[in-house]
């Protein structure tokens, strides 16, 4: 019977399978857990990807509501989203510039860095038109009008995406956290890492600010 239930078994499996698929390619959130779960433990790298992945709750709710079509009709909201994104990030990539051989942020220290990591991974998400963008056009793929409310389906592939992202990133945060405690025994690494970070950032950054849309 019509509306017994919002989402197919088989619909499942494959949105799982491609949203999978999709964290695992190279993009500024998983590199920047790499980054952080590499240079301060896996720790830091799960903080990060909580709040990358608490950042995606605003997406799914805005494509969800029709917000994110009307970032992507707004040439000037677009664009004032994708250079304070930039802006962000190539201050974090002056923050890693700045830290020299330490290992975790100047401006922080013990529990509360964590919680400026995960703040940190918020803001990277929010600001980042694109995840918007994404979330506009991935989702309703996946969305079948006949078995439900469509933003009902969008709300819930949004959450699954969500928790499938929280996994897949903690599994990195793991295996580069390991690596990464191998990478740090070695004397005066800290400042090779920090420039290392600051250069990622810093192409991220411009990669932002000079894209066009998706």
């Amino acid at each position: 019977m019509q509306g017994e239930y919002l989402l197919e078994p088989l619909q499942l499996v494959y949105f799982i399978t491609a949203s999978v698929a999709l964290t695992l390619l190279p993009g500024p959130d998983i590199i920047f857990v790499l980054t952080q779960s590499i240079s301060r433990g896996k720790i830091a790298g799960i903080a990060t990807a909580s709040g990358l992945c608490t950042g995606l709750l605003f997406h799914t709710t805005a494509a969800a509501l029709g917000v994110s079509a009307i970032l992507y009709n707004s040439a000037l909201a677009f664009s004032i989203l994708k250079y304070a994104g930039a802006i962000y990030l190539l201050y974090l990539a002056f923050k890693a510039l700045k830290d020299g051989e330490q290992l975790f942020s100047s401006d922080v220290a013990g529990e509360n860095d964590f919680s400026l990591l995960y703040k940190r991974g918020i803001f990277m998400n929010l600001l980042n038109p694109k995840v918007s963008l994404f979330f506009l056009a991935f989702l309703p793929q996946f969305v079948n009008p006949e078995t439900g409310s469509v933003a009902s389906q969008m709300i819930l592939l949004g959450i699954v995406f969500l928790v499938q992202a929280l996994v897949v990133f903690f599994i990195v945060s793991a295996f580069a956290g390991y690596i990464g405690v191998k990478v740090m025994e070695r004397p005066g690494i800290g400042k090779h890492v920090n420039r290392a970070k600051a250069g990622i950032f810093s192409v991220i950054g411009l990669e932002l600010a000079f894209s066009s849309r998706l």
